[in-house]
Order: C-alpha cells, then sequence, then structure tokens
C-alpha cells in the first residue's frame, strides 16, 4: 500500500507540473514541488518571470489556484513562486529559450542559436554543456542531429544520472518537428574523483615557522621567571646570613654589662 500511494502521489505531481508548464506560458517554468502542510498543500513554482505568473492584481495566480483545486482536488491549494537565481545554469529554461528561438526566426538560424545558447551557459560558470538539435525541421532532406558540445560532461555514472541537469523539449515548426536536448554540469558539482595536488613545500615551511618562534618565546618568559625566582631566594639567603651575624654581636654587647653590675 505504501508503494502504490507514493506511485500515486508522484504521478500526481506530474500532471499538476505539465499541466502548469502548458498554463505559465513565455514565465520560464524550471520545476514544480508539492509540500504537504497543516493548513494544505502547498505548491512551489520555480520560474525565471514570477511577475507573468502573478498578472495584473494577481490575475492569473488566482485563477491558477481554482483550477489546481477543481482539477486536481488540492486541499487549499496556497501557491509560491521561487524566481530561479540563474536562468542560464537551468537545463529546462535553457531549453524552452531555443524552443522560442527556433519558432521566432525559423529552423535556418540554429547553427547560430545552438553556439549562442552555449556560450551563454558557459559564461554564467558551468563546467560543461551539451546541446542536441535535430528532427525533419532541421534543414536539409534527411532527419540529421548537430551536437554542440563544451567542457567537462559526465556521461555515465551516478553523477551523470542525478548531478548533471537535463532536459528535453520539443520546437514544433511548418518544416517539421525538432527535438532539442540540454545537458548541464552546474559549477558547485564536486566530483568524487577530484584529487587537489600541492605545488610547493615553501607554504608549510611558512606554517611552521610561526609556531617555533612562539616556541621560543615561551622559552624566554620561562627563563626569565626563573632568573627573577633565583635573585629573590639569593637576597632572602643575604638576608638570613646578615641577621645570622648580627644575632653574636648584640649577645656580646650584653655580656660586659653584666658584668660590670
Amino acid at each position: 500500500m505504501i508503494e502504490r500511494n507514493i506511485i500515486k502521489q508522484k504521478k500526481k505531481e506530474l500532471l499538476i507540473q505539465e499541466y502548469i508548464e502548458a498554463n505559465v506560458g513565455r514565465a520560464g517554468h524550471s520545476h514544480t514541488k508539492i509540500i504537504k502542510t497543516p493548513l494544505g498543500d502547498k505548491v512551489a513554482i520555480s520560474v525565471a518571470r514570477p511577475g507573468l505568473i502573478v498578472g495584473k492584481k494577481g490575475q492569473n495566480i488566482k485563477k491558477l489556484t481554482q483550477d489546481l483545486k477543481k482539477k486536481f482536488n488540492l486541499e487549499n491549494p496556497q501557491l509560491e513562486l521561487n524566481e530561479v537565481a540563474d536562468i542560464n545554469l537551468d537545463a529546462k529554461i535553457v531549453a524552452e529559450r531555443i524552443v522560442n528561438s527556433l519558432e521566432r526566426f525559423g529552423a535556418s538560424q540554429f547553427k547560430s542559436i545552438g553556439h549562442r545558447t552555449m556560450s551563454d551557459v558557459m559564461n554564467a560558470g558551468a563546467l560543461g554543456v551539451e546541446i542536441l538539435i535535430g528532427g525533419r525541421g532541421v534543414p536539409g532532406s534527411r532527419a540529421k542531429t548537430w551536437r554542440f558540445y563544451q567542457g567537462y560532461l559526465k556521461k555515465c555514472g551516478d553523477v551523470a544520472v542525478s548531478q548533471v541537469l537535463s532536459a528535453i523539449s520539443v520546437a514544433h515548426l511548418k518544416s517539421g518537428s525538432i527535438g532539442i536536448q540540454v545537458k548541464i554540469m552546474p559549477p558547485d558539482l564536486v566530483l568524487p574523483d577530484k584529487i587537489t595536488i600541492k605545488t610547493s613545500m615553501d607554504e608549510e615551511v611558512k606554517e611552521e615557522e610561526p609556531k617555533k618562534k612562539a616556541k621560543k618565546k615561551t622559552k624566554k618568559k620561562a627563563t626569565k621567571k626563573k632568573a627573577v625566582k633565583k635573585e629573590k631566594k639569593e637576597d632572602k639567603k643575604e638576608e638570613a646570613k646578615e641577621e645570622a651575624k648580627e644575632a653574636p654581636e648584640e649577645k656580646k654587647e650584653e655580656a660586659p654589662k653584666e658584668d660590670k653590675e
């Protein structure tokens, strides 16, 4: 039963995401999350331009909440709009931008669109990017696929599955449909096989030198304290010797006075 509930919930989330993508338009939809709260279902939508979803006086967002409540039976849905930090590092938004450019300027400009998009992604700080544009809509007698690639990109392993951002989109033109696939390796990704090598030993020597100096200073302070203690002890010994010498002299002076008496 637990497995069925999980599958049902994920299917519901996928349908909601597809519905939001279809109704959002060109606001640059990235992804959608549904969070269960005590007050109801919270729908977090990440977009490039939140103002287009809100609309004039919040009309669009009110309509969207009502539609989600009716079609998907959500309990008191609350929409939360999050703006994407960098649109050039989001694979879904990059794919949508390529689709919009192809539908606007035509398939003949696919090379310039691919190279410009690739340079924008790399300038944003990505480690690597791959863009595939192919289909019957690409100029030519046969369907073909063009690959735009730059940087370093993992193709296999857990990093390629869970860490590399990927998205697929379709542009519908008069000449035919063109499929777009985008893969981006984000800049904050830490690879498990990354090795850091120390270039020189000078840094370690410089770090060790101040420690030695500090030890020497502590030794000097300790020797000074010992010398002061020794001086105090010697002074006390001299005072004791002087007192011992003065005591017999006083006794001698008292003895002749007693004889006279």
